[in-house]
């Protein structure tokens, strides 16, 4: 029987919670090698742990940890602040601009990296190395790393577990919008934001289809002028009242999520793997990407 086209990646959306709720254990044994209070922290990462960088960067600042800047590894040039953390996510541990940014860095602070592969460059060139393994995917498309990397970061800030896991569980379960005709746009406010960007990414790897996102509160600053009939607009925060109005009086179709902005992630993942295989695409084998980008 031929497997259904993205059940590798269906797959491992599924298994979410369920690396969720060993986030608690990691975050607990890695305490010494996760930044810590008031320590100025850099940290890097390429497409999608770039955005949970910034997630967390964003995260860390509200809890008020101390200053925190999220950075593209292969943007991080010859000038840079005094860090006294940096901190590393890559899933394979082997995309070269992270490699290269690390040995950068190498000696002016204590490196921490939070990796898939724990017999990889990025952990070999750090300090302390925080063990994802079992989030680790055969997938191209990230889903489970991405967000258990970033549960363990929130837990490391205080963040309650069960309710994220009790939420990402209803993700799996809740019902989904149509895929749009056109067009798609993730908003969100703050830190997710920075999740919403995962989210649009992951659509346009997975469904090879158009779509955007912004910040909640900049989306009617211009890029609302695309939006018609054919767009729907998830909102994985919630918008006001002028911002829901704003959206509707366009004729686009809106998705209002009501989880946690990671637990919206989940459900935007399926709508991914859904809207590919309705387009004749296999979520397993995007085009044109790799697990790892190993060039700079």
């Amino acid at each position: 029987m031929t497997a259904a086209l993205g059940s590798r990646t269906i797959e491992e959306i599924q298994t979410q919670p369920t690396c969720w709720r060993r986030t608690a254990q990691v975050a607990g044994a890695a305490k010494g090698a996760l930044p810590r209070p008031g320590e100025r922290v850099l940290v890097l990462g390429c497409g999608t742990s770039y955005f949970i960088a910034q997630a967390y960067a964003d995260l860390r600042e509200q809890a008020g940890q101390g200053e925190t800047d999220a950075r593209v590894a292969g943007e991080l040039g010859a000038h840079h602040r005094r860090y006294d953390r940096v901190l590393i996510i890559s899933r394979s541990g082997t995309s070269a601009e992270v490699v290269e940014a690390g040995e950068q860095l190498h000696g002016e602070a204590p490196i921490t990296a939070l990796v898939g592969v724990t017999d990889s460059p990025v952990a070999k060139l750090a300090d302390h190395v925080v063990d994802l393994e079992f989030a680790d995917e055969s997938s191209v498309v990230q889903t489970r790393f991405a967000t258990t990397a970033l549960t363990t970061l929130r837990v490391s800030l205080g963040e309650e577990l069960d309710p994220l896991v009790a939420q990402g569980e209803q993700a799996l379960r809740s019902a989904l919008p149509a895929p749009p005709a056109k067009q798609l746009v993730v908003l969100g406010t703050g830190w997710a934001a920075s999740v919403a960007q995962e989210a649009a990414l992951k659509c346009r790897e997975s469904a090879g289809v158009w779509v955007e996102a912004y910040p909640a509160g900049e989306y009617r600053h211009g890029p609302i002028s695309v939006a018609d009939a054919g767009t729907l607009v998830w909102a994985i925060s919630p918008l006001t009242d002028a911002q829901r109005e704003a959206v509707l009086e366009t004729g686009a179709a809106l998705e209002q999520g009501g989880l946690d902005p990671m637990a919206e992630l989940v459900r935007i993942q399926r709508l991914a793997v859904g809207w590919a295989a309705d387009r004749g695409r296999d979520a397993d084998v995007p085009t044109n990407l790799s697990r790892s980008v190993t060039e700079v």
